[in-house]
């Protein structure tokens, strides 16, 4: 099945964990919008639209890409969504550059989806990520204490993410699997 990695803004450097499962992997994309560090959210849909090629696709989306995720599935067939450090659009620490990405958070995406939250993100918190889970009838698995799950958190190739993704593709690769 097809993989599309939507990171959040700039983009994940080759010691996150998003850039190292795709050099690993043949059926992962990646998304390539113009406005990487001042995101524009038409721009970032299209891209989506792009990386997808018309296809029913998993989306492995990270922080503000799982924002995109999330609406974007609402319009279109998409397999299943793995959201990792989804950010709180109200929080204090969200970029402002970023605002439109929050607009329209409450509805599900109407696809399988997994979220996956540490405890001491920066950008969201603990009670936030599980009230997204809930808006969006989503599972919701902390991981503990790992910053926003990016580079700077040291995952390395994130082991226990892969085992968790790895479960969800299998899930969701499962024809008898129901459909939200």
């Amino acid at each position: 099945m097809r993989v599309v990695v939507v990171p959040g803004i700039g983009g994940s450097d080759e010691d996150h964990w998003q850039s190292r499962w795709e050099a690993d992997s043949v059926d992962m994309v990646r998304l390539e919008p113009v406005s990487w560090d001042a995101p524009e959210f038409g721009d970032w849909s299209a891209a989506l639209d792009r990386a997808t090629g018309g296809e029913r696709v998993v989306i492995v989306a990270h922080s503000l890409g799982c924002l995109l995720a999330v609406r974007w599935a609402r319009e279109h067939e998409v397999a299943g969504l793995f959201l990792v450090a989804v950010p709180d659009p109200g929080g204090a620490a969200f970029p402002r550059v970023a605002a439109d990405f929050g607009d329209d958070l409450v509805d599900p995406p109407g696809a399988p989806t997994l979220l996956i939250a540490s405890d001491d993100d920066p950008y969201c918190s603990p009670e936030r990520s599980a009230a997204f889970a809930r808006a969006w009838q989503a599972d919701l698995v902390s991981v503990g204490s790992h910053g926003h799950l990016n580079s700077a958190s040291n995952l390395g190739p994130w082991h226990e993410g892969r085992d968790l993704f790895a479960g969800f593709i299998a899930a969701v690769s499962d024809p008898q699997h129901p459909s939200t």
